[in-house]
């Protein structure tokens, strides 16, 4: 009778003096995959409360999504035929449309203003309020900087088209009062200062969801560094240009990124205030998607707009992710 062999014998038997140790990472690897079944089959009821979760965002953003990118190479109209056309709709916007210079150009006008106030005016708030001896009043500013979250943006641009900019407006009268060489003109009426005018909605730029992002940065930097700076005579401005600022660098990457997404998507803020005009002085590419599918019932052209635009901040995200380095990034440098 032959005796059995075990799988731990065999395979010392074939890889000879070097067995034992092939012997037990096999070991390891099924003692490790076990281990993961064991636990997935624990948190089965876990993963399960998880699907509903997935199967609508799959539902509602997956799909669509997917959906946008195969009709970006069809012409079709909602109710027509689909006509596969290739790369014609890219082709079109890219080197024929001829609002395409105009609008990438307006967007990144407006992107780039919006950056420069995020990573200015929420900070510096942010650090006023973080600097405040009393407790309760810090907390009490912070309440009062969320206060306006609950007006809901289309209010905010009604407000500051009709009350701000109108020609009765806030700025006319005040120009007109202090007797300003301004001229009292309707300010999303007049090529020259459209843009001007739709970048300056929101003065002076301290919104309390940035204010708190970078309030949190600030009270996560440990004591020690923050005694360590007053032992080098780091303080006023060259504690907060050397300290404070690299230290919140994770925040100022988050608030960079959201607002340039935020930026390349908008359009809903110059539909309510001007359409995209006078002409095309204030279109933006989310604006003239927007146009082409509802208006135009180009559904194929939207579709690649909307494509070519998903491609920009796929890569201006990784542009941030890969050379903007966070606090984190800058410590693990240091050390």
């Amino acid at each position: 009778m032959t005796e059995s062999s075990t799988p731990l014998s065999d395979t010392t038997d074939a890889t000879g003096p070097g067995g034992p140790v092939l012997a037990y990472t096999t070991l390891r690897e099924t003692a490790r995959s076990r281990s993961l079944i064991d636990h997935i089959a624990a948190s089965a009821s876990l993963y399960a409360m998880l699907i509903p979760t997935f199967l609508l965002l799959a539902l509602f953003c997956l799909v669509p999504f997917v959906i946008a990118i195969w009709r970006s190479f069809q012409e079709y109209e909602v109710g027509g035929t689909a006509k596969f056309v290739g790369l014609a709709n890219y082709r079109e916007y890219l080197f024929h449309d001829y609002t395409f210079l105009q609008s990438f150009g307006n967007m990144i006008f407006l992107t780039l203003f919006a950056v420069i106030c995020v990573m200015i005016v929420p900070l510096i708030v942010a650090k006023l309020i973080f600097s405040l001896t009393s407790e309760r009043a810090s907390y009490i500013y912070r309440i009062l900087f969320l206060i306006p979250i609950i007006v809901p943006n289309v209010a905010i641009f009604l407000i500051w088209r009709g009350v701000i900019y109108g020609d009765d407006g806030l700025l006319n009268l005040v120009s007109r009062a202090l007797h300003l060489p301004l001229p009292a003109h309707g300010w999303f009426s007049t090529p020259s200062t459209v843009l001007w005018a739709i970048a300056f909605i929101g003065f002076p730029f301290a919104g309390g969801i940035n204010i708190l992002i970078y309030y949190a940065g600030l009270t996560s930097i440990p004591d020690s560094v923050h005694e360590a700076a007053e032992l080098d005579g780091a303080i006023g401005l060259r504690k907060f240009f050397t300290i404070d600022v690299p230290m919140v660098m994770s925040q100022i990457k988050l608030l960079v990124m959201l607002t340039i997404i935020g930026g390349v998507q908008a359009f809903e803020g110059v539909y309510i205030l001007t359409g995209g005009g006078p002409g095309f002085r204030s279109l933006v590419p989310g604006l003239w998607m927007y146009d082409n599918a509802f208006k135009f019932q180009r559904m194929g052209y939207a579709c690649a707009i909307g494509v070519i635009l998903f491609l920009l901040i796929l890569a201006l995200t990784i542009f941030n992710m890969r050379y903007f380095r966070s606090a984190e990034q800058l410590q693990g440098q240091t050390r």
